[in-house]
């Protein structure tokens, strides 16, 4: 076998450089993270109307979104992005107002919401699904 005909070994994927994302990602995440901060005012209006349904379906909006946009991404980045809008948006709207108007009343409900929301978003970027490196088996024995 010749040099030539021997190809490169694969270099890991952590001594890789870093790269900028191309511009087309980076719009998709500033459009998740604009979707996120949608589904937290979204849900911020459901979740006192019909309790505890509404409670349920704007957590199940904030997974669902997160978990799709892992999915649609392949990457833990896809989910922070909604995630992070959402957190966002909801601590927002968590501040009085100068008029003494506020939207979260101080119930089980509300921090339900508040904390629970938060616990979602960070397993569901925990838990996405990432991209495994090319290569041959790392277990021994293969």
């Amino acid at each position: 076998m010749s040099e030539r005909d021997r190809r490169p070994e694969p270099v890991p994927a952590l001594a890789r450089p870093l790269r900028l994302p191309s511009a087309g990602r980076t719009l998709l995440h500033l459009g998740l993270l604009v979707l996120g901060a949608v589904t937290g005012v979204a849900g911020a209006l459901v979740q006192p109307g019909w309790f505890p349904g509404g409670l349920l379906l704007a957590l199940a909006a904030e997974a669902g979104l997160c978990l799709g946009a892992a999915r649609a991404t392949g990457s833990r980045a896809g989910a922070a992005a909604p995630a992070v809008g959402w957190a966002v948006a909801v601590i927002l709207l968590t501040t009085s107002r100068p008029e003494g108007d506020f939207l979260f009343a101080a119930g089980a409900a509300s921090y339900v919401f508040l904390l629970g929301g938060l616990v979602i978003a960070v397993m569901c970027a925990t838990l996405a699904p990432v991209r495994q490196p090319d290569g041959d088996s790392a277990r021994l024995g293969k």
